[in-house]
């Protein structure tokens, strides 16, 4: 910035800033003092900016700043106060101390500062801090001046208390924990997860809190950090959901899954068996009963056939979809249906309805060399949109670059279906053909005179007569094994109930309803028993973009 616009910009804010200064110091003189230094900063930081795009608030930002600096270096210059005269202080504000004594002990007093609730720190901090005067902070915070006295007293009385205490902090000050994953099931909003969980604190604070309800200073003693920081976490994860208030204390309201190695074991071996009767016996249905070849489901992946003198249609690509598509949706009338969604689920202010739940597994938990694993799994996930819905699994075996996950797909899924329409029509735009291409979901060839010549990648299902008939065949075989299923799922199920806490086991019962249903372990155990028996092969390069995604009738 030029140097006259710089000098214009600091003289029209030379009287703000200084009363901005003397009305937060302790005298005159620092007033003086804290406004000369915002004013150097500040002209110093406009000479060297060109794109600064509201002066005023770039000035104040610098003042707030030095502000801080100025109440740090003031809390610094009382630590040597005697902890019983500070006490006095507190109690009467007219009384004169001696500023030698126990700096230890003032610092331990500015800590438990931190713990008195959020009006108490503030009228403390704006008192004997900011050398606010008490008609002053009523104005400000809107409340009776004599409020304001009593909460003083208060916070006198709780700071000694404070004092007096033998603060604890449990393990996970030393050790906390991490999130091994987390999943959501239903309409994910508009904030992913991450924006919540970026760091270990809000993890460890919800962790801390999934068996018994704990005040903010409870939690931030378990976690050995001030109740400041936690406190404002808490309000986050209160207002979306995540932690319910009970009075002044707060309880999880999402199920952090700890399993044992017997309970993934015993998980595992269920699954296991289940998919090797259910998927063998699907398999080998839908390879024998013709309905592969019905015009009524859209493949326009191909293979060379017997003969090798033509093509035909690929149908390992194609039962990459069928496979967990049927597992999933078929037999939904044998489901004992005890709890909805709606029951269980959290409505949260973004938008999103749905159930979060995350996992803290041991890294020194060791499993058979045969366990499963998730890899990059996600789903299945579905939207529907004009009379048409996207079903897709993202796994291991898929290859969707960046385009992975729950908020990626809820984004695209709509725009998919519409483009599939608008293709039909010739409506599609160059940059339309593009998004569709470079998410392997179309393959283009010709020049574009208005639109391309196209073959769509994936699977379509034509009409929902074609679908009925597909579902009733993995019906017949979920009938066929009820009783096995039904033996398989008990034992596991009264583990996985017994390690949930009492208030969220309506959840945990929601959830199991849906074992060998839409339940994402039970249909990857379906595509590795396949894979492991040789009856269903590895997609090509060229198929993993648009792998186990289908277009259904809505």
């Amino acid at each position: 910035m030029r140097r006259q616009d710089a000098e214009n910009i600091i003289t029209e804010y030379l009287k703000p800033i200084f009363g901005f200064a003397l009305k937060r110091c302790k005298s005159t003189q620092d007033a003086e003092d804290l406004s000369q230094e915002i004013v150097l900063k500040a002209y110093r930081a406009l000479l060297a900016k060109d794109d600064i795009g509201d002066a005023g608030k770039f000035i104040w930002t610098i003042a707030h700043n030095a502000l801080c600096n100025y109440y740090r270096d003031s809390a610094a210059s009382v630590i040597g106060v005697p902890i019983d005269e500070f006490a006095e202080i507190l109690a009467d504000p007219d009384a004169e101390y001696d500023p030698e004594g126990n700096a230890q002990a003032i610092k331990r007093l500015q800590h438990e500062i931190a713990y008195l609730s959020r009006l108490q720190r503030r009228i403390v901090i704006m008192y004997y801090f900011e050398n606010r005067k008490q008609a002053d902070i009523a104005s400000e915070l809107g409340i009776p001046v004599g409020t304001v006295k009593w909460h003083l007293f208060e916070a006198k009385k709780e700071l000694k208390r404070g004092m007096d205490t033998m603060r604890k902090t449990s393990d996970l000050k030393f050790n906390p924990i991490k999130f091994s994953g987390y999943g959501i099931n239903g309409s994910v909003g508009s904030r992913n997860p991450d924006e919540f969980f970026r760091s270990s604190l809000p993890q460890n604070i919800c962790y801390c809190v999934r068996n018994v309800a704990k005040t903010v200073n409870e939690i931030a003693d378990d976690l050995g950090v001030s109740p400041v920081y936690v406190e404002t976490e808490v309000d986050v994860l209160e207002e979306y959901g995540f932690l319910v208030k009970q009075k002044d204390k707060y309880l999880i309201n999402f199920i952090i899954n700890e399993p044992t190695a017997e309970l993934l074991t015993m998980q595992n071996d269920m699954y296991k068996k289940a998919a090797e009767l259910f998927a063998n016996d699907l398999f080998d249905e839908l390879m024998g009963c013709g309905i592969l070849d019905d015009e009524r489901i859209f493949c326009n992946h191909t293979q060379p056939d017997a003969s090798g003198d033509g093509y035909t249609r690929d149908k390992n690509f194609l039962l990459w979809s069928l496979i967990p598509y049927i597992a999933a949706w078929s037999g939904e009338s044998l489901m004992d249906k005890k709890f909805t969604f709606e029951e269980v689920a959290t409505i949260r202010p973004d938008g999103g309805q749905n159930i979060f739940h995350a996992s803290v597994v041991d890294d020194e938990v060791m499993l058979p060399e045969d366990n499963v694993y998730m890899k990059n799994w996600c789903g299945p996930m579905w939207n529907e949109y004009d009379g048409h819905v996207l079903w897709q699994i993202d796994s291991e075996w898929s290859d969707r670059g960046d385009y992975k996950g729950y908020f990626v797909y809820a984004d695209d899924a709509k725009r998919v279906l519409s483009l599939y329409d608008h293709e039909k029509e010739n409506l599609l735009s160059k940059d339309d053909y593009a998004w569709l291409s470079e998410r392997g979901y179309i393959k283009t060839w010709g020049d574009y005179d208005g639109c391309f010549k196209t073959a769509w990648k994936l699977v379509v299902l034509t009409d929902k007569d074609v679908q009925s008939e597909l579902l009733a065949i993995g019906e017949r075989i979920k009938i066929k094994y009820k009783e096995q299923f039904e033996a398989l799922k008990a034992p596991y199920a009264r583990a996985a109930l017994e390690c949930v806490p009492a208030h969220l086991r309506k959840i945990r019962e929601y959830e199991l309803q849906y074992v060998f249903h839409s339940d994402g372990w039970f249909l990857l155990h379906c595509i590795v028993t396949l894979l492991g028996n040789g009856k269903l092969k590895l997609p090509t390069e060229e198929q993993r973009k648009a792998l186990t995604t289908m277009i259904i009738p809505g």
